[in-house]
């Protein structure tokens, strides 16, 4: 038996009208997909794109910086409490077979960075834009979508990929 497709959705806990409208979009679509939504479990973003994918029927992740799990939104159908603090930043990009950027601050980048290490496609939507030298010039295995449609689009396709020998 294959677990359902696994995409984290990262974003500041401050956000903005646009940016909560893509993070719902795009929690709509992925339980529409029957994926399952990986977050940090707090504010903003996290919490409109779990709002929207609660809604819609589908199963919401929050990996939370505390070890309270009554800290997460009320949209987190599943919730693992931490402790660790900002390092829980490692624990929801390493559990999405992709990983969503959207918007984002400081903790935003250091997920998209541990999501590049633990070799998981990142899809940029209205996100950071990466660049680098040598190898690293046209930001490898970060892809920019224009709209929550392409960004879920993208994200399932890069699961499905990384996937191909795991029980997809």
């Amino acid at each position: 038996m294959s677990r359902p497709i696994q995409i984290s959705v990262c974003g500041s806990s401050v956000s903005d009208p646009e940016l909560d409208a893509h993070a719902a979009a795009v929690g709509r679509l992925l339980a529409e997909a029957g994926a399952t939504l990986v977050c940090g479990g707090r504010d903003g973003i996290m919490t409109a794109a779990a709002e929207a994918a609660a809604r819609a029927g589908g199963d919401v992740l929050g990996i939370l910086m505390s070890e309270e799990p009554a800290d997460a939104n009320e949209h987190c159908t599943h919730v693992v409490a931490t402790g660790i603090g900002q390092a829980r930043n490692l624990a929801v990009a390493a559990s999405g077979d992709a990983v969503i950027a959207i918007g984002g601050e400081w903790g935003t980048l250091s997920e998209i960075a541990f999501a590049r290490r633990a070799g998981r496609d990142v899809i940029a939507l209205d996100s950071w834009r990466l660049i680098g030298r040598g190898a690293m010039a046209d930001a490898p295995g970060i892809a920019l979508a224009a709209d929550p449609e392409e960004a879920v689009r993208l994200a399932l396709a890069a699961a499905a990929l990384s996937r191909g020998g795991r029980g997809a």
